[in-house]
């Protein structure tokens, strides 16, 4: 005999849920659901029991953190729900309108939120941060490279002044020696001749 399957459309029906909050359990409380062969989800019995069992605790104000710790004990049946007495922690019992069930909630919550938020945060300020130290970075390359050029820039000025002042002292010397040539007597005595 073969056992019954629900879609999701008519699983949430039984169970007086939206097919979202079905999606939503099933995520959180990581619950595997089967699949067909076009990959669809389908529920039994047994799903439905489960989430009726879950169903039952939220409406009583359990959070689905507290559920999660007790799902081996919702599957078994062990655990009965209607005006129960649900254990979120081991060795604490709370009734769902307790106080400090409420307490627990709140701080369950704020928790979440705080962690979201501090994600969140985390990245946008990750991104800030990269963004502010490439454009130091950046100015500051562009400094060091500046820098860079202008000592290039004065040595070769130095360089380039030293080659002139070389190449002006040539000049000179050679001016200078071909004047003394002029002037001294070639071999006996006689003056050299000009060549033109």
């Amino acid at each position: 005999m073969s056992e019954t399957r629900y879609m999701i459309s008519d699983a949430s029906k039984l169970i007086d849920v939206e097919a979202h909050v079905l999606r939503y359990w099933e995520e959180e409380l990581e619950l595997s659901i089967p699949r067909n062969e076009m990959g669809h989800r389908y529920y039994t019995e047994e799903n439905i029991r489960l989430f009726r069992n879950i169903k039952e605790l939220k409406e009583q104000g359990v959070q689905l953190k507290a559920i999660k710790g007790i799902l081996p004990e919702l599957g078994n049946g062990d655990l009965q729900i209607g005006g129960l007495v649900a254990r979120l922690e081991p060795g604490a019992v709370r009734t769902a309108g307790d106080p400090e069930e409420k307490m627990f909630q709140f701080q369950t919550i704020m928790s979440r939120l705080i962690s979201e938020a501090l994600e969140d945060n985390t990245e946008q300020l990750g991104k800030e941060i990269s963004i502010q130290v490439g454009d130091h970075v950046i100015k500051e390359m562009d400094y060091l490279l500046r820098m860079k050029e202008e000592r290039e820039d004065e040595r070769f000025k130095k360089l380039d002044e030293a080659i002139r002042n070389s190449q002006k002292t040539r000049k000179q010397l050679a001016l200078f020696s071909r004047k003394e040539e002029k002037k001294k007597p070639g071999l006996f005595g006689l003056k050299k001749r000009q060549t033109v």
